[in-house]
């Protein structure tokens, strides 16, 4: 089972055991926090989008805060003695995946009609979808020329 998550504006795909960075949280090393944001849980050949109606927790502990590596910028114009050296460091937050779930998913598996095996049940009746048919964009007819002006004409005398 793997999640698509929102830390800091980014989206990262995780699963139990994953060790991912994200930007620094504010949580104190050992701590466990939840996402509050996630987008998609991955579950076999299930895909469910996260809404807030269901309820879908990751769970990740806080391992360590790091820096990450340095980022080097150099602005330089030839002739015009402009030379700007800037750099930084990002701050990070090292975290371990432990669990993806929550009750929004024993919902949807029951709402699925699927028993503890994974095969449908046996009153379920098997409905065939009909082909989505897509609208064509009418094309436009080509623009009328605008008729041209007669030429004035001098009339000699």
């Amino acid at each position: 089972m793997s999640a698509v998550v929102v830390s800091g504006g980014k989206q990262y795909r995780v699963a139990p055991g994953d060790q991912i960075l994200v930007d620094r949280l504010a949580a104190e090393p050992g701590s466990s926090v939840k996402f509050g944001r996630v987008l998609l849980i991955h579950d076999g050949g299930d895909f469910k989008i996260g809404k807030p109606g269901l309820e879908i927790e990751v769970e990740a502990k806080v391992l360590a805060h790091r820096r990450g590596p340095r980022i080097e910028v150099l602005r330089y114009k030839s002739k015009k003695h402009v030379r700007v050296h800037r750099g930084g460091r990002a701050d990070l937050t090292a975290l371990e995946i432990l669990t993806v779930g929550g009750k929004g998913l024993e919902r949807t598996a029951a709402k699925r009609g699927k028993a503890a095996d994974g095969k449908p049940k046996a009153d379920d009746t098997v409905v065939k979808a009909e082909p989505v048919v897509e609208a064509k964009a009418k094309a436009k007819a080509p623009a009328k020329a605008r008729a041209a002006k007669p030429k004035a004409t001098k009339e000699s005398e």
